[in-house]
């Protein structure tokens, strides 16, 4: 029988990738192969079109910021992405410094972040979060308005067909720094894919994982199909970055730590437009507040992005439902995820959260001019002739055993830490390294302290806070701004 593999990466996007890099620089002798089920690596939710491409760092997520019942605004949860996008942007630079990634520009380029509402009680919980969020090290010059002519400076798209006697009527904040990005998690993908088949790596397409189990022996067996055939591979270690398809292959391990969570899948759509005149005047990512009932993923947002050497921008997302896992799985998915451990999470899941399900019902109702009109409140100029609609990528958020609907991510981690899996969606793809360092902090606690030295040479900041020390803070975003060409 061939030698096992020490890795084994089950899922060709931006996860599998980030671990592969990581692992390949701590362990360079390790043999690694990834599978992706598709003929071509980031088709599903690292997909450029199939996210929002935003880094996320909660400049301009007003949900990471959400207002307690006493008025004032928590902005715990959004000093918390704030410091893992830190840690992406310090392990994307090392890997610039180093040769990995050739050009930052052909992933990563500056667009300010926004937060735009209107309104007067949304303005007054707006001026609260910056007044809040200003004075954090993490979030130095944000700037914050109610001045119209200000916020039209900043983007003039959103203040474009409002007149006086409406802004009189329903005042309008914004919240705007040049911090922020946009990130082509599928381009970025792709670079990382090929640097690890540079250096050794085996990457394998068109390749479906059908089964997987661990022996008395410690090594897990993959079984699967290709362009070949059926196939069998061993491997010391597997790692599940496979997105909707993460939770039926963990079930499929049949490791103790997978029992009791499910998981509903939830689509989407935006709106997108090419046109030069609008695109030249909008060169930002301006997040609104999501409507009363909304699930966090329907933060209403207009968008820059780059993608494939040209800039558009993307409105929404509009809410949808599939039984599917993935854009390209099957209509039995959901079905076939009930097993007897996890039938009473998600009856309680669906118990507890009638209001996602009449949200989801009546967006899935509505017609494609009511849907526009979304659109028209951040900007009300907005022509549909201008505008095509495209489908984004499946999420499928996570149920945990408690019955508590989780709108974040889950790393599922076995015991031996021989098998990990990530499980949920956003903020995701923008905080991958800190996610992947973490499963190996999980997975290879008898080699974590050894790899320290290697890990803070890549992620300098590494068992640090930037967010209580501001000095550091300063000198990791000016470090890293000039090795992504950013700024």
């Amino acid at each position: 029988m061939d030698e096992p593999l020490d890795v084994v990466l089950i899922g060709g996007g931006i996860m599998s990738a980030t671990l592969g890099v990581l692992l390949q620089e701590l362990e360079p002798s390790w043999s690694i192969k990834m599978i992706e089920r598709l003929d071509s690596l980031a088709v599903e939710s690292s997909g450029p079109w199939n996210n929002a491409g935003t880094g996320h760092s909660a400049l301009c997520e007003l949900n990471y910021s959400p207002q307690n019942p006493d008025g004032s605004v928590d902005i715990s949860k959004a000093v918390n992405v704030n410091e893992q996008f830190q840690v992406s942007r310090q392990l994307w630079s090392f890997l610039v410094e180093n040769g990995r990634i050739p050009d930052p520009d052909k992933f990563i380029h500056t667009v300010p972040h926004m937060s735009f509402v209107w309104g007067a009680e949304n303005v007054d919980y707006l001026r609260k979060r910056y007044e809040a969020l200003s004075a954090h090290p993490l979030f130095p010059g944000m700037e914050f308005s109610t001045d119209p002519e200000v916020i039209k400076g900043w983007a003039p798209l959103l203040l474009e067909g409002r007149t006086a006697k409406s802004l009189a009527e329903e005042p309008v904040a914004a919240t705007w720094t040049n911090a922020g990005t946009d990130v082509d998690f599928g381009s970025l993908t792709s670079i990382l894919t090929r640097t690890l088949v540079d250096k050794g790596a085996d990457l394998e397409t068109s390749s479906e994982v059908t089964d997987l189990h661990q022996t008395m022996d410690g090594f897990w067996h993959i079984y699967g199909r290709n362009e070949s055939g059926k196939y069998h591979l061993r491997s010391r270690f597997v790692f599940v970055g496979a997105g909707g398809y993460a939770l039926p292959l963990l079930q499929k391990a049949g490791i103790q730590e997978i029992r009791g969570f499910g998981g509903f899948p939830v689509s989407g759509e935006f709106l997108r437009t090419s046109k030069p005149e609008l695109v030249s005047q909008h060169r930002a990512k301006a997040y609104g507040k999501a409507a009363v009932g909304a699930p966090p993923m329907s933060v209403p947002h207009l968008d820059t992005r780059y993608v494939e050497g040209k800039t558009h921008l993307m409105f929404g997302p509009y809410a949808g439902w599939s039984p599917r896992f993935l854009k390209t799985g099957s209509l039995t998915d959901l079905f076939l995820s009930v097993r007897p451990h996890n039938l009473l999470p998600m009856l309680r899941a669906g118990l507890t959260n009638m209001d996602l399900t009449v949200y989801l019902v009546k967006e899935l109702l509505r017609s494609p001019r009511k849907k526009f009109d979304d659109l028209l409140d951040f900007f009300p100029a907005a022509d549909r002739k201008d505008w095509e609609r495209i489908i984004a990528g499946q999420r499928v958020q996570v149920i945990r055993p408690d019955g508590v609907l989780q709108f974040g991510t889950e790393v599922i981690t076995a015991e031996d830490g021989t098998i990990a899996g990530l499980l949920g969606a956003s903020p995701g793809a923008s905080t991958a390294p800190a996610i992947m360092v973490n499963v190996l902090r999980r997975c290879f606690p008898d080699r974590w302290d050894g790899w320290q030295p290697q890990l803070k040479t890549m992620i300098p900041a590494t068992g640090a806070e930037l967010s209580a020390d501001p000095e550091l803070a300063a000198e990791t975003f000016a470090r890293t701004d000039r090795q992504l060409h950013l700024g």
